[in-house]
């Protein structure tokens, strides 16, 4: 009977012991989601700084926003609101492409908070005025550069993604091309979609320079050489664990 009790006993503390590992590791699958998210917000903070920064370079937009900047500028709405609302029809061409309901719906709270991150740094950054063309270029490439960390961050913990970025990949899968290039032809697509509708708008072009060409033909690029050269995983885990 003592013995029964003592293996009764030594069962329940094994069972316990379990529960509470169970316990643990939960909590630990729960901080690894929460810091993959974490970063996957900041590299939203990277390119929505990086668009902004390019739009202050007075040489044009980004192209990932240049059809969003021509409307703010034909409309009362906000660079931000107008994103918004183009990321919207994005999600809704991914529905065509893919079949992932929930993957592609989870872009929508993203979109409005990166959105809001373009209207804050809009607001940041409204006293920012080159002073000459050099210093224009020189903001170009780091708004350039900046936009370029931020893709990365995206796709790096493999969380979410924005609109334009998740609608490039999955189109780039079903086409079987390669990301970074497929990128650039989309960024070009855009410049051209952008300068038709300002003519439309407002009958000359506003918000498309050789800015947005430059950002259209170098982006992807940078985005490829960071992903496989400088941003790997390998890398990326010695800063921020939850990447592994």
């Amino acid at each position: 009977h003592f013995r029964q009790k003592n293996g009764t006993f030594a069962y329940s503390s094994l069972q316990n012991g379990e529960g509470t590992n169970h316990i643990e590791y939960k909590d630990m699958e729960m901080k690894d989601v929460f810091k993959r998210y974490l970063v996957f917000v900041i590299g939203l903070y990277f390119l929505a700084a990086g668009i902004v920064l390019i739009v202050r370079s007075a040489l044009g937009t980004t192209p990932i926003s240049s059809v969003n900047y021509v409307l703010s500028l034909n409309s009362p709405l906000s660079l931000g609101t107008c994103t918004f609302l183009i990321n919207m029809l994005l999600i809704m061409g991914q529905f065509w492409l893919i079949r992932k309901i929930i993957e592609i719906l989870l872009q929508m709270p993203f979109s409005f908070l990166f959105s809001a991150f373009i209207d804050f740094n809009m607001a940041l950054t409204s006293d920012l005025h080159p002073d000459n063309y050099g210093m224009s270029i020189a903001l170009l490439l780091t708004g350039c550069m900046i936009q370029s960390i931020g893709v990365v961050l995206e796709l790096k913990p493999k969380v979410a993604m924005m609109s334009a970025e998740a609608f490039v990949k999955y189109a780039s899968r079903r086409y079987n091309k390669e990301f970074g290039k497929f990128k650039v032809c989309f960024d070009v697509t855009l410049v051209t979609l952008a300068v038709i509708l300002s003519l439309l708008l407002s009958q000359c072009i506003e918000g498309v320079r050789e800015g947005s060409l430059i950002a259209a033909c170098i982006t992807g690029y940078i985005v490829s050489f960071l992903n496989q050269k400088i941003m790997t995983r390998k890398t990326l885990y010695k800063l921020l664990p939850a990447l592994k």
